[in-house]
């Protein structure tokens, strides 16, 4: 408890390596809340201060916490090819109203080696026309890679756009084996 009497969520954090660099992996008792691109030391920075913000509690570094633990251990194996889909409980507490719906939508209604439109999402979810939306919440997603985002591309066959870099959408989806691999 705090001073005032009210019980705090603690948001643990750690690092953990993949194939498209470093991932910041936070989570609360509710589950994983957020996963962040290219965590070097200024980008972690930034977000556990964000985070801090946003949830009103300081994160802790705490690589052992079984929640993390497993979480990294599921990046692993899904960049290994050994995994295809996370088994994971999420907090989906940075995010909401149309952006949630779009992410859970996504989520849940779109597999690994599979890809859906801006469009086409936006319709699943009520709101036909609502494309540009759509990028925004793509955009806006707390948990990228673990809510698969790198999944939504253009209609027209375009890759679309990525938080996290083109590049790492490249590869994400050439891991999935809905693009060639890069030949360099």
């Amino acid at each position: 408890m705090d001073s005032h009497g009210q019980y705090e969520q603690q948001v643990v954090w750690t690092v953990v390596g993949t194939d498209i660099g470093p991932l910041l992996l936070a989570a609360t008792p509710d589950g994983l809340v957020n996963v962040v691109f290219h965590a070097t030391h200024a980008v972690r920075e930034k977000a556990l201060e964000r985070l801090a913000s946003r949830l009103g509690t300081e994160p802790v570094e705490a690589p052992g916490s079984p929640l993390l633990t497993e979480a990294a251990g599921q990046l692993r194996a899904y960049f290994a090819g050994e995994r295809r889909d996370f088994e994971l409980p999420l907090d989906w507490s940075l995010i909401s109203g149309f952006n949630r719906q779009v992410l859970r939508e996504l989520a849940s209604g779109v597999p690994f080696g599979a890809v859906v439109g801006y469009g086409d999402l936006a319709g699943r979810v009520g709101q036909p026309g609502a494309a540009q939306a759509v990028g925004v919440a793509m955009g806006s997603n707390p948990l990228p890679v673990v809510v698969p985002c790198h999944r939504v591309v253009e209609s027209d066959g375009g890759i679309g756009g990525f938080g996290g870099g083109l590049e790492t959408k490249r590869k994400l989806l050439a891991l999935e084996g809905v693009l060639p691999e890069p030949l360099f």
